[in-house]
């Protein structure tokens, strides 16, 4: 399955930061909006790219959804609100977690799972009925 397929008929892509190669928003872009979290690893022109924020605070569904790169840094945010969802990336692998109430995800990586080359993972995310259902595709 490669990312195309896998992310076929979703409303939105969120991308957890670490964006190598700026043209692969504008490719992503055609299957969905996207929006994209500024990660440690970023190259030039993301800085000014208007899909791109340290944080991103979204309400879908009646949930709370922080997207951002390194989940330390959201966790010190979350000091004022606390968010029903986390989406971050700056692992490269695949996390589910629930911390109190709030649920931490990490999709991995598609292409640098782990710090490999090489197919990967992504996650899809559902809210339905203010329910949240994370799931992790393999590539």
């Amino acid at each position: 399955m490669e990312v195309m397929d896998a992310f076929r008929g979703v409303d939105l892509i969120l991308h957890a930061g670490d964006i190598y190669i700026l043209s692969v928003l504008d490719d992503l872009e055609c299957i969905a909006p996207v929006l994209a979290a500024s990660g440690d690893d970023d190259y030039g022109a993301t800085v000014a790219d208007r899909r791109v924020k340290k944080i991103h605070v979204l309400k879908l569904e009646g949930q709370t959804l922080w997207l951002g790169h390194e989940r330390h840094h959201l966790r010190l945010h979350s000091v004022h609100d606390n968010p029903d969802i986390v989406v971050f990336g700056h692992e490269h692998h695949p996390v589910m977690e629930h911390c109190g109430d709030t649920l931490y995800v990490n999709p991995g990586s598609p292409t640098f799972l782990d710090y490999r080359r090489g197919l990967g993972t992504v996650g899809i995310l559902t809210i339905d009925s203010g329910r949240a259902d994370v799931r992790i595709l393999s590539l």
